[in-house]
């Protein structure tokens, strides 16, 4: 499995239904900054990878967001690749994902 995935792409997943975990892993201060998130997201703190890592599905596919794809989302990526979680991250985050004209919603 790839590590990224496109906001095209991921569209079609959720137009399709598929059953991913949409994971926003913004940093806390751009999280409460922006008042918006992709519809279905769920935020857990970067920072506390650690703690939340070991409850997620190994059967399922999970995809993750930060702001622009960089740093956090690379770094989570391969924290739960590393724990046999099946990740990727969209490209170029959630500005891509609004460029691109991705739903958002209210948090």
């Amino acid at each position: 499995m790839n590590r990224t995935i496109s906001p095209s792409e991921l569209k079609q997943l959720l137009e399709n239904r598929k059953t991913i975990l949409l994971l926003d892993v913004r940093r806390r201060v751009d999280y409460d900054t922006d008042g918006q998130k992709i519809p279905g997201a769920a935020w857990l703190d970067p920072e506390r990878l650690t703690q939340w890592s070991t409850a997620l599905p190994l059967d399922r596919e999970i995809v993750i967001y930060c702001v622009r794809g960089g740093s956090v989302s690379k770094s989570v990526v391969d924290q739960l690749k590393a724990k046999g979680v099946r990740a990727r991250f969209i490209e170029g985050g959630f500005e891509a994902w609004r460029q691109a004209g991705g739903e958002t919603v209210p948090k």
